[in-house]
């Protein structure tokens, strides 16, 4: 099954101790250079896995990120977001590899004290755009920021954390210009709304990690009852803004997660089938083929 790697168990994993200023803070914020890890024998492989904690990484070298579902090639370069909801990993493949990272845990940047919902930021929003290609003066522009962290946090200013929680918000908003335009348009009428509801509502139930965890929502009828609305309305609302209907958009995402699962779990094919809601194999063995023409079985070879 999907293991979330907690803070501990990061520190763990690089033969560190979580710094004690650190631990003192509200939150969790460091910062590493790929260099270091790497010189004091850092596995270079990721595990595929959801992570207790955000992590904003550049990437310098030839690396293949795999995010959620998606694997995306990365031949020089890249700015990447990852967030708790969504397993990823990435592995190199050359041996010139550097860069720089910040992991930090929510309640480092709360709405409070950074005036930010992180959940609601683009670069952080399932099924939106996690990894940024970048050109010489974007990576020049980066580093600056992260060279403004690594001074600061090794500062004794009193005031640190806040200059840093400015730095990570810079980051994040360097990140979403990149975005196209229309992804950052604030969604205000009523369509758009029941839609992002919709979105958000089907999003909760994943990723699925314990074998006996089943899908608590799985016709369009069970989301339409959940947002208070009729079904026709929500197929009409998701029609007018996806281009799909309700059906179609849960079962693309079911076809998604059931992907990863057969990917990276060992789990059998009616252990899947079971937490994706099918009470019979042979009806998810019939949607996965119908979709991606293949077999469970087949694809997971």
């Amino acid at each position: 099954m999907q293991k979330i790697t907690t803070v501990p168990e990061f520190y763990k994993e690089i033969s560190q101790l979580i710094p004690e200023p650190v631990q003192k803070e509200i939150g969790h914020f460091n910062l590493f250079k790929m260099e270091e890890l790497l010189r004091n024998g850092k596995p270079k492989t990721m595990p595929y896995n959801r992570r207790a904690y955000y992590k904003i990484s550049l990437i310098i070298g030839k690396n293949r990120a795999e995010y959620a579902d998606k694997v995306i090639d990365i031949e020089h370069n890249a700015l990447l977001f990852a967030t708790p909801q969504i397993p990823y990993h990435y592995e190199p493949l050359d041996s010139d590899q550097s860069g720089v990272f910040c992991i930090f845990s929510e309640d480092f940047l709360t709405q409070d004290n950074s005036g930010v919902k992180l959940k609601e930021l683009p670069v952080f929003k399932p099924g939106g755009t996690p990894i940024f290609f970048l050109d010489a003066a974007q990576i020049d522009d980066i580093r600056h920021i992260f060279d403004k962290m690594f001074r600061e946090i090794n500062s004794d200013y009193a005031y640190k954390y806040d200059l840093l929680r400015n730095y990570v918000i810079e980051l994040i908003h360097f990140g979403q210009k990149l975005q196209p335009a229309t992804s950052l348009f604030t969604e205000t009428n009523a369509y758009k709304r029941v839609s992002s509801l919709f979105i958000e509502l089907l999003e909760r139930q994943f990723p699925i990690e314990p074998p006996h965890q089943k899908l608590n929502f799985r016709s369009a009828k069970d989301y339409a009852d959940q947002l208070s609305i009729h079904v026709n309305y929500l197929n009409k609302v998701l029609k007018e803004i996806t281009g799909k209907t309700t059906t179609e958009l849960i079962t693309e995402r079911i076809v998604k997660e059931s992907k990863i699962l057969l990917k990276h779990t060992d789990w059998n094919v009616s252990e899947i089938a079971y937490s994706l809601g099918f009470d019979e194999p042979s009806h998810f063995n019939n949607l996965f083929k119908k979709h991606t023409s293949l077999s469970p079985r087949a694809f997971r070879v």
